[in-house]
């Protein structure tokens, strides 16, 4: 993925890692287009940065992703780079009966919101210059958290999608890169942005900008705190992972 003149839409971009990105790459010399829900979430992401722009876009309605696509495309028709980055994570008791609505909205938001997304801009992508989709899963990819079952089920789906996507699209000439955030400090669930042992977000965004600055980019991006669930399988670890991620005895 090239650093510099991208035209980039970012979803989720209101807050967290989303915001963070979009402001990083703003400042690489790329437009960027924050994607969200809430108005004054984006704007406050701009901040009067040139180059930035807002759209309300939700990512849970499939009529508003189709309108929304034709609506930034005319808008922007130099846009190249799509990363989905929007998604929320939600805590379940299933012994107490769980919340299926909000299990039900994980995977709406995750999982669908990505894919109907790749379906409505991959089209527009094809054929254009630095043409790359990035898609944002989780550590919770490759060892899940016990208590967000469902947030690590859409997780580990967006990685399966994202591997079989690059390949299909491989001839489109459109780049795919899975970003893996481990846990950091953002606002995903209440109180974690100060949570300790949590990755700085600061600290996170440097070091996943310098992974995206190394040529040619890797197909996944993962920071050095990442190693911790995502080789623990290839290293014969994953039980005891699995086990220490969740405090089991």
């Amino acid at each position: 993925m090239r650093m510099h003149g991208n035209t980039i839409l970012i979803t989720g971009g209101g807050s967290g890692i989303g915001r963070e990105l979009a402001r990083a790459f703003q400042a690489q010399e790329n437009r960027v287009i924050v994607a969200g829900r809430r108005a004054q979430a984006l704007e406050e992401t701009i901040g009067g940065r040139d180059g930035m722009h807002p759209e309300l876009l939700d990512v849970d309605d499939p009529a508003d992703i189709a309108s929304g696509a034709a609506r930034i495309a005319a808008r922007y028709p130099d846009l190249n780079v799509l990363m989905n980055n929007a998604g929320i994570m939600r805590e379940e008791d299933l012994p107490e009966g769980g919340d299926l609505a909000a299990a039900e909205a994980t995977v709406t938001t995750n999982l669908l919101g990505p894919i109907r997304l790749v379906h409505a801009f991959l089209p527009r992508l094809a054929g254009k210059p630095g043409a790359a989709i990035v898609n944002v899963s989780s550590g919770l990819a490759f060892v899940p958290m016990v208590r967000t079952p469902t947030y690590s089920a859409t997780k580990a789906a967006i990685h399966s999608y994202t591997l079989s996507l690059r390949e299909q699209v491989r001839k489109m000439g459109v780049e795919v890169i899975e970003l893996a955030p481990p846990a950091v400090q953002t606002e995903l669930t209440p109180g974690q942005s100060t949570r300790e042992g949590y990755m700085p977000l600061d600290s996170f965004i440097e070091e996943t900008m310098a992974l995206f600055r190394r040529r040619p980019t890797p197909p996944e991006i993962g920071v050095e705190r990442l190693a911790f669930l995502r080789r623990a399988e290839a290293e014969g670890r994953f039980d005891e992972t699995f086990r220490t991620l969740n405090g089991l005895e």
